[in-house]
């Protein structure tokens, strides 16, 4: 079992940064990969970045350059920082974990809004 637990979302103008985090516990050494997802409103989830045990580290095309995804061991801890926020980057967030073939963990989500 693994928990996630988000927070740093809000309303910010567009121009704007946030810093999202993810708290995980549990059966952290399972884990394979860790990512953000995003969805807005009416739209499925997509894949924002993505950091794999080894710190291989992959974006959507939207954010390449925008967004950085890092981790704290220390602190069992991932962030998405994100620079130079459009309207379009508003949807709800979610911190991932990849077992692999076990399976996937999702947090609650967090809301981030820019507003244009």
């Amino acid at each position: 079992q693994v928990q996630l637990v988000e927070s740093g979302g809000g309303l910010v103008q567009a121009g704007g940064s946030l810093r999202l985090s993810c708290v995980v516990s549990g059966s952290i050494s399972s884990i394979k990969s860790m990512a953000w997802y995003r969805q807005g409103p009416g739209e499925s989830r997509e894949l924002v970045a993505r950091i794999t045990k080894e710190g291989n580290t992959n974006y959507a095309d939207s954010v390449r350059g925008r967004f950085t995804i890092s981790r704290d061991n220390t602190k069992n801890t991932v962030y998405l920082q994100m620079n130079m926020l459009k309207s379009e980057d508003t949807a709800v967030y979610y911190c991932s974990a990849g077992l692999g073939g076990v399976g996937t963990y999702w947090g609650q989500g967090t809301q981030v809004t820019v507003s244009s």
